[in-house]
């Protein structure tokens, strides 16, 4: 039987892990790092934060300019990080990028859940809210992208999962909470056939867009991150689109400057990808088994494991 969490003992997550791969990430510099890249996994790093979320921005036009009336492709974009977002409204302006021409397309990727059903843009933590505030409506009326080719996680599940098909999504980007999820593919809880091993690699890549409970450490992260510190803003549950549509995507990139996940984190994830060591209480080590994959950062934010009191 695995070792027991010791965060929260009703789930699974990185505290569950063996002990020497934990030491393994641990010990790992910056420039150890580096050389975690291989075929179909690239390790990335920027020195300014300037440089990192202007590149993290061009993502978006650069998958935007590939998409024709004919074949109609586009990005599924994060919150957390945001602070691309307003770069990227400047980007398409100062370039006169007609998204509506181009048929350009844009999946949010998660949305907060209260009673059952996606909160609206009136909720103050709305997801999609924050991207068309931060985002694209600060793109000009003739440039923008018309609202049927914004594709949210609310409503119908079923409907918004159809959409990869419908349409090519050249890039998923994220950035990667404290339970090492992207999106809000959180590790699941200790219970039923998941109380002595958490799901196998290939059941949770099975997953698709859906409605997840969400990991306390998720939820304090969100309060500490978007909230103030208020956690009881942050709603327990959430809309997320899943590995299902993950594997769809033609590259998975993934924007660490250090705000999110801390120096360990950060490492634990780049190690198992590179080492192709998935395992789904740590949910980003599943993108081992994409076949294209990308984690920037922001080489100062890396930080070091070192103990240091505070």
């Amino acid at each position: 039987m695995r070792k027991q969490s010791v965060v929260a003992p009703g789930w699974w997550d990185y505290t569950t892990i063996d002990d020497e791969l934990v030491a393994d990430a641990a010990k790992l510099t910056v420039k150890d790092l580096e050389k975690l890249s291989r075929p179909g996994f690239k390790v990335v790093m920027y020195d300014t934060i300037e440089d990192f979320y202007l590149a993290e921005a061009l993502e978006y036009i650069e998958a935007w300019k590939q998409s024709t009336p004919a074949n109609p492709c586009g990005i599924c974009g994060p919150i957390g990080p945001t602070e691309q977002l307003p770069l990227v409204a400047r980007l398409v302006n100062a370039i006169g990028l007609n998204l509506g021409k181009l048929d350009a397309h844009f999946w949010g990727m998660d949305e907060w859940v209260q009673d059952g059903k996606a909160v609206g843009t009136d909720h103050p933590l709305s997801f999609a809210k924050c991207d068309k505030e931060l985002c694209f409506n600060k793109i000009q009326a003739k440039l923008r992208m018309p609202d049927k080719n914004m594709h949210f996680p609310g409503g119908d599940l079923d409907a918004y999962s159809k959409t990869y098909d419908q349409f090519c999504c050249k890039l998923m980007q994220g950035g990667q909470g404290d339970t090492k999820h992207w999106a809000f593919n959180d590790p699941v809880k200790r219970e039923g056939k998941y109380e002595k091993n958490p799901p196998s690699p290939a059941e949770f890549r099975k997953l698709g867009t859906r409605i997840v409970d969400l990991h306390p450490m998720t939820v304090m992260q969100n309060a500490r991150t978007s909230g103030g510190g208020n956690i009881a803003l942050v709603p327990t549950r959430a809309a997320t689109v899943g590995p299902k549509e993950t594997w769809k995507a033609e590259k998975v990139s993934i924007w660490q400057a250090g705000c999110h996940d801390n120096a360990f984190g950060m490492r634990l994830t780049t190690l198992m990808i590179s080492k192709k060591v998935p395992d789904s209480a740590v949910p980003m080590s599943l993108l081992a088994d994409h076949p294209n994959v990308q984690f920037n950062f922001f080489r100062p934010g890396l930080g070091t494991c070192k103990v240091e009191m505070h």
